[in-house]
């Protein structure tokens, strides 16, 4: 398989999971914002999604100020983010185009009408107030987009790179959502067990689609080693960083062959942490740096599926032959053959 149409088939996948991610933290962020005292501690609040990103320092360079309306326009339709929803969906679109070949007509229809609506809503956009259903749609539009590719895909070399790129996005966001909670939105002492913090720990549930799996594996209240637990170590939560590590071992496993490489290697170290795990001990040395040590593993992995696979592609795409970082994010250099490339 050429490297040029697999990272087209990769980042294509995990483009458009980030823009469901983005969709989802901050439908949440947006509903919470409307509680009385979350509204009056707005500023910290709002920081989160940048800090989750990685991307306050850009937020800062170009908004006067940390609050809804700004954090919220900048994560959603600002063209120069390359984590907000907008600047997702296009880049996910041009990454399909540029492989139309490789891919069915339902999934470029899928992209493209996403694509031709987005920017309406752009243009139509008047008040914080509509943000809501916009989210729930850019769930929605992911949700059909990833059951159309499961549904009309041949399942070759591209579908891999699909879902490749998929959990690797994933992995990487509900380590990051976990983390703001716990080292972030941390709440003053005599707020922990708390209203506030109760309804935090739902939110964060409710962001990753686990607070009904939540209530029926555990049947109780809210507890936050429980929470970890379900998002860290649980194989059959979908978004759980393990489940994430069982896909991606299986598709670098499945692509490699018998012959091992570096990335799979990466990846069955990672994954057997995840297995064998306890969450207790992941307590005892510290959920944050737990989290962070993951984070720099899942960005370690990520360098290195580049450098195995996509390599040649990005000579071309940076002529410096680097892969940018932020504040330990991973980003793709460039869209690859698609039009308004550039670094990201």
């Amino acid at each position: 398989m050429l490297s040029r149409t697999a990272a087209h088939a990769y980042w294509m996948a995990r483009y458009m999971e980030r823009a469901e991610n983005a969709a989802r933290m901050l439908n949440i962020m947006h509903h919470m914002s409307l509680l009385p005292k979350i509204a009056r501690e707005g500023v910290r609040e709002w920081n989160a999604p940048l800090n989750i990103t990685g991307t306050l320092s850009e937020f800062c360079g170009r908004y006067p100020e940390v609050n809804a309306t700004n954090v919220l326009h900048f994560m959603t339709f600002d063209r120069d983010n390359p984590f907000g929803i907008f600047e997702s969906v296009f880049r996910a679109r041009e990454n399909a185009r540029s492989i139309r070949e490789k891919i069915t007509t339902e999934m470029w229809e899928s992209l493209n009408a996403t694509w031709l609506d987005m920017k309406k809503a752009r243009e139509e956009h008047k008040s914080d107030r509509d943000y809501g259903r916009f989210f729930e749609w850019i769930k929605e539009r992911s949700h059909l987009f990833r059951g159309v590719t499961h549904g009309t895909i041949l399942r070759d070399d591209t579908f891999l790179f699909v879902r490749l790129g998929t959990f690797v996005e994933r992995a990487d966001s509900t380590a990051r959502i976990l983390d703001v909670k716990y080292h972030i939105l941390l709440p003053s002492l005599q707020d922990v067990g708390g209203a506030v913090d109760y309804y935090q720990w739902v939110a964060l549930l409710r962001s990753v689609s686990a607070f009904e799996s939540y209530r029926k594996v555990y049947r109780d209240v809210i507890v936050p080693i429980r929470v970890a637990e379900m998002l860290v170590l649980r194989e059959d939560m979908p978004r759980s960083l393990h489940a994430c590590l069982d896909e991606i071992l299986e598709i670098l496993t499945e692509v490699n062959g018998p012959s091992g490489t570096e990335a799979r290697r990466k990846a069955g170290e990672l994954h057997a942490r995840l297995h064998f795990g306890e969450i207790r001990e992941i307590f005892s040395q510290g959920l944050h740096e737990y989290l962070t040590d993951f984070l720099k593993r899942i960005t370690a992995l990520s360098q290195e599926i580049h450098a195995r696979y996509f390599v040649a592609v990005e000579r071309r795409a940076c002529p410096e032959g680097d892969v940018p970082e932020n504040n330990g994010l991973f980003r793709s250099p460039a869209i690859f053959g698609g039009a308004g490339g550039g670094q990201s």
